[in-house]
């Protein structure tokens, strides 16, 4: 699936961090100690295993950070399927620079990597139905743009990127409030028309007065099956119905064929695998 880039600066600064806390003050010692100065060589970045490809970027950036003669050429795009034994891309460049520059590399690689794969296994879980699959903002405090853009790569759909995006009523602000209603009423009334604004309910009678109060997104928490249809159909296409709490691989189909809009999924960033991506020598 098409990705959109992250800014030069969101990655430029991630890479410079990951780089400086691996080296520390001393540098690669390993390298500095077996790889003669001047030395030239190519490698190679492949897949060894089946899924998505994602963060070309950062991996990029990091060669570039440590060799900014580095000859880089992707043979593939974020997005696209992996195989085992696929060539994602080639760097020729200072070998002292390219092994100082393979871990910080491969991690963004396989994290993000593993976070698109396992995306693309729950959109395919769902593929046939209404129901979007979306991220939540369980994610590595300090990477969220990487992990969403990878979110993005395995055919997921955006959801809040932060708590500036859109209004959320969560379980703890009704409490606060009192009742749905005040909570959904009194976040209309500071928003502006511009502003989405979802409530969160975990019990069935809740959602008339979610409804009524103007809320334009319910999130179903943890609602059973039975639940979430019953829902459903009393919402009657009013609002977009999310379906949260309990998903996995094993559920997920069943949740999307209640009928529900969006289906979000904290595992997709939380819980993904890393993904095997290897640099091998020429």
């Amino acid at each position: 699936m098409p990705v959109s880039p992250l800014p030069d600066f969101i990655v430029k600064d991630a890479v410079t961090r990951a780089l400086a806390e691996d080296q520390g003050g001393r540098g690669d010692l390993t390298s500095l100690a077996c790889i003669p100065a001047g030395e030239e060589a190519k490698f190679y970045f492949k897949a060894r295993d089946t899924g998505v490809l994602c963060g070309l970027q950062p991996a990029i950036e990091a060669v570039w950070q440590m060799d900014p003669d580095a000859l880089v050429k992707c043979h593939l795009s974020d997005g696209d399927t992996l195989s085992p034994g696929d060539i994602i891309a080639t760097a020729n460049g200072q070998a002292r620079a390219l092994l100082a520059a393979e871990r910080i590399a491969l991690n963004f690689l396989g994290r993000m990597s593993g976070i698109a794969s396992f995306t693309k296994r729950y959109v395919d879980a769902v593929s046939g139905t209404r129901a979007r699959i979306a991220h939540t903002r369980k994610t590595t405090p300090g990477l969220r743009a990487f992990e969403l853009q990878a979110v993005q790569a395995g055919g997921g759909a955006m959801h809040r990127f932060g708590l500036d995006d859109a209004i959320l009523i969560k379980d703890n602000h009704v409490a606060v409030c009192g009742s749905v209603g005040a909570a959904v009423r009194a976040a209309r009334q500071h928003a502006g028309h511009m502003t989405r604004l979802a409530v969160e309910v975990d019990r069935l009678d809740q959602l008339a007065e979610a409804i009524g109060a103007g809320a334009e997104s319910v999130l179903l928490d943890n609602f059973s099956l039975d639940d979430l249809r019953a829902a459903v159909a009393q919402a009657g296409g009013q609002v977009t119905l999310e379906a949260s709490g309990g998903v996995n691989l094993d559920t997920v189909r069943a949740i999307a064929e209640t009928g529900v809009d969006v289906i979000s999924v904290g595992a997709l960033t939380h819980s993904a695998p890393n993904f095997d991506i290897g640099l091998d020598w020429d």
